[in-house]
């Protein structure tokens, strides 16, 4: 048994005995994922909101960096982001963590996450002893079965979602429905102005690429958005986005920027979504930036591996906005969520490697030339 285990022991010793003061109120909405994740929910997270009484506080628990992307979210929920990482390692930061979650006295806790970690994500759902506490039945997950199966005390209500390959929001979405009992049709993916900073004005026609990925095998050759900037016309900006990070991590892509009127742009979540908002196009792997260019608008074209086919991209058809575009190469693996068997090409998940370059070329070259009518 881990250190963390123990203390975790100890505090539901203690919470046993514990007392605390006033009557349980407010909502806890816990939501575990990446940053693609976190855009995605924030299209149905209104849904979430049902449950509320009026004028009672609603906290959502994101994943560490989760957190910039809180402008997407109504005004009255309030946003908190945890290290997931830190709370195994560090028992000082997680008994603060859990103990704070105590301490609040929500009324109802909701994990929205199908795929959950006993030790993290499940552990603070624990910590709060809630009231109540819902959650979809958890994703099959061999390493943890067992740890997942003695968890299901922790929660009051749990909802058959589906089978394992299911389109994330769809499940979100009949997750919703069947807490509230407000059946809802799918709608596009797509958030109101209202939720989204101003465009901003740009001097000239804008096209956005995205390369990068924190899965570096999800990402195509540098040679492959060469040829896309190559086919912008001679009055276009064309920005690179990304992190510092992601420069350091990929020397090889830095040729990118040696082309004539392109840039580098980044800026925060926040500010890069003001300019997406303006592209003409943009470009981008199958990451946050890519969710985000879709969510405010903007016509985007994603290149997608065939990892996530089924769940996350393509995108479930009647979710699917007019301004989205998906090119990936079918393959007999797809929908394996990474955990990809064949070996890499080039680097590259195969999936990747073998994505229809005419097919890529021809769409930009098309859209560029629609755009300019």
């Amino acid at each position: 048994m881990k250190l963390f285990q123990l203390q975790d022991r100890f505090l539901r010793l203690r919470h046993r005995f514990a007392t605390r003061r006033g009557q349980p109120e407010g909502i806890l909405i816990l939501s575990a994922g990446g940053l693609g994740d976190t855009i995605l929910f924030a299209h149905v997270i209104g849904q979430f909101l049902d449950l509320a009484k009026p004028g009672e506080p609603v906290r959502l628990l994101l994943g560490l960096g989760s957190d910039k992307l809180g402008f997407l979210f109504p005004p009255q929920v309030t946003v908190q982001s945890v290290d997931f990482q830190r709370l195994r390692r560090d028992l000082v930061y997680r008994r603060a963590t859990m103990g704070e979650l105590y301490e609040v006295n929500f009324r109802l806790v909701i994990h929205t996450d199908h795929r959950r970690h006993p030790d993290m994500d499940e552990a603070l759902a624990w910590a709060c002893s809630a009231s109540e506490t819902f959650a979809m039945e958890p994703r099959p997950w061999a390493k943890y079965s067992t740890r997942l199966n003695v968890n299901r005390n922790i929660y009051t209500r749990l909802f058959d979602s589906g089978p394992a390959q299911k389109d994330k929001v769809r499940r979100w979405i009949e997750f919703a429905a069947w807490l509230t009992g407000k059946p809802r049709a799918p709608a596009l993916l797509h958030l109101t102005q209202d939720r989204l900073p101003p465009a901003t004005h740009e001097p000239t026609p804008l096209v956005v690429i995205h390369p990068y990925s924190a899965v570096k095998r999800k990402q195509p050759t540098p040679s492959l958005f060469s040829e896309i900037i190559e086919l912008v016309p001679d009055d276009h900006t064309v920005v690179i986005t990304g992190t510092i990070a992601d420069r350091t991590a990929n020397p090889d892509y830095e040729v990118l920027l040696t082309h004539p009127r392109v840039q580098f742009d980044g800026s925060d979540f926040r500010t890069l979504a003001g300019r997406l908002r303006s592209a003409e196009l943009v470009i981008s792997v199958d990451t946050a930036c890519m969710h985000l260019a879709v969510a405010v608008g903007a016509p985007t074209l994603c290149l997608a591996s065939a990892a996530y086919v089924g769940e996350i991209v393509p995108y479930d058809d009647a979710l699917t906005p007019p301004n989205a575009h998906f090119i990936y190469k079918a393959m007999d693996c797809e929908g394996c969520l990474g955990t990809c068997h064949l070996p890499a090409d080039r680097g590259m998940y195969p999936c990747i490697a073998k994505l229809p370059r005419n097919t890529i070329l021809d769409f930009v070259r098309q859209r560029l030339k629609s755009s300019s009518l």
